[in-house]
């Protein structure tokens, strides 16, 4: 069952790799409509300025995922080297997991911020709650 953790974790990592493959064709699209030259965007706020704000969802849900998902990780990896994963971890990782995907849906497409930061403070609960349970068990031993 210790392995198992790695799976949820893996299928964040996934949703990192398809927000950036988003990301990139996205703005390249946007960028190409813009007709600026290249070197027009050499910082972000260039790329705000010159691009429809919809272009930059991707982006910034790509900042996004190198939040609360670092922590995350963090857990996964403790879990898994102290053996300590069981089916409770493995509902909650699946659950952040899952919330991760939903509020990444929500952030690149349609940007609801209400139903955006909902998801997002979901997510942020499930994993308040792994971080808790470990400490607790970490200090009780």
């Amino acid at each position: 069952m210790n392995e198992l953790i790695f799976q949820p974790m893996m299928a964040v990592v996934t949703l990192t790799a398809v927000v950036w493959i988003a990301m990139y064709v996205t703005r390249v699209r946007a960028m190409r409509q813009a007709g600026k030259p290249v070197q027009a965007y050499t910082v972000p706020d260039r790329i705000t300025e010159f691009l429809p704000e919809k272009a930059n969802y991707p982006a910034n849900n790509f900042k996004n995922l190198f939040e609360l998902p670092v922590l995350f990780y963090v857990m996964c990896i403790y879990l898994y080297v102290t053996g300590n994963v069981d089916a409770v971890y493995m509902i909650a990782a699946w659950l952040f997991a899952g919330l991760r995907v939903l509020h990444s849906l929500v952030h690149c497409t349609v940007n609801i911020v209400i139903l955006r930061f909902q998801v997002y403070f979901a997510g942020g609960i499930v994993l308040w709650f792994m971080l808790a349970r470990i400490a607790v068990d970490l200090f009780r031993a």
